[in-house]
């Protein structure tokens, strides 16, 4: 398949390109210092002929206030995608917006750290945008609470919308797993419209 991916360079983005170059696919990745360098408001011109497009941004991490430009670059890549004529779109989430039990997220609980509050909150809020697009085969991929370089071990469970921790309450997943996980979300097509998550 071709594959258009933004955030091609970062820690999560690297590992998505190379799963899915490892496995055959035609993957151009998109960021501001590779190779074909631009952003998601460039999505309805990059994105033409592509089967799958594939976002690895983040929020804004500078210190900023993350929401409102975090949707404004959500808003830009649904509408880029239509554009372009492409039905297929893949998001790198966030796990805040998880749930921990009945009613209450992640992102919520007393203990969550202060430092990713206001991303984690961005991201919810830009599920709750994808929520409402009905016209385009969306996948919203939530990692586990801590995701990080790692092993490649092709081993981890699938979830829903809670939090997937082992028996001693751990939440994680490798960066390297988690792109097999979007590999084979784009080869499957198994959570179309809808937000699913990975973790060991």
């Amino acid at each position: 398949m071709k594959i258009l991916l933004f955030g091609a360079t970062g820690m999560i983005g690297q590992r998505i390109a190379a799963e899915l170059g490892d496995r055959g696919h035609e993957v151009t990745g998109v960021s501001r210092s590779g190779p074909v360098k631009g952003d998601v408001t460039q999505t309805g011109e990059l994105a033409k002929g592509y089967d799958v497009v594939i976002s690895a941004i983040a929020p804004p991490r500078d210190g900023s206030e993350p929401e409102a430009p975090f949707l404004a670059a959500t808003r830009a890549l649904i509408d880029g995608v239509r554009e372009a004529g492409v039905r297929r779109l893949i998001t790198v989430g966030g796990a805040g917006g998880l749930e921990v039990a009945p009613g209450l997220d992640l992102v919520d609980t007393p203990d969550f750290p202060e430092i990713y509050k206001k991303e984690s909150l961005s991201q919810r809020a830009a599920l709750a945008l994808y929520r409402e697009v009905a016209d385009l085969d969306w996948t919203y991929v939530a990692p586990a609470a801590v995701i990080e370089p790692g092993e490649r071990t092709g081993s981890f469970r699938v979830g829903g919308d809670q939090l997937l921790t082992d028996e001693q309450g751990n939440s994680s997943i490798s960066a390297e797993d988690y792109a097999v996980a979007i590999a084979d979300e784009v080869e499957k097509a198994e959570h179309v419209r809808r937000r699913f998550t990975v973790g060991y």
